[in-house]
């Protein structure tokens, strides 16, 4: 279960660690344990297709393959 959301923008450092500002680490301070969710960035169109694609087959269900079987006309 999530309690408080901090959210923030960082640029990877050369050594792939990701800086933390100061005013969200200060928000750490006695907490035992977090929850990190990394998102990139979308690639442009690309990011779109995928989204648009992954959406659109959740509504597809098994019942669905009757209309496959149609002939065309």
């Amino acid at each position: 279960m999530v309690g408080t959301a901090l959210q923030f923008d960082s640029h990877p450092n050369e050594d792939g660690t990701l800086p933390i500002p100061p005013g969200i680490a200060a928000q750490l301070k006695g907490v035992d344990t977090v929850l990190v969710i990394v998102v990139l960035p979308a690639g442009g169109d690309e990011g779109w297709a995928t989204l648009t694609s992954e959406q659109f087959l959740k509504g597809y269900a098994d019942s669905d393959a009757l209309y496959d079987q149609l002939p065309n006309r």
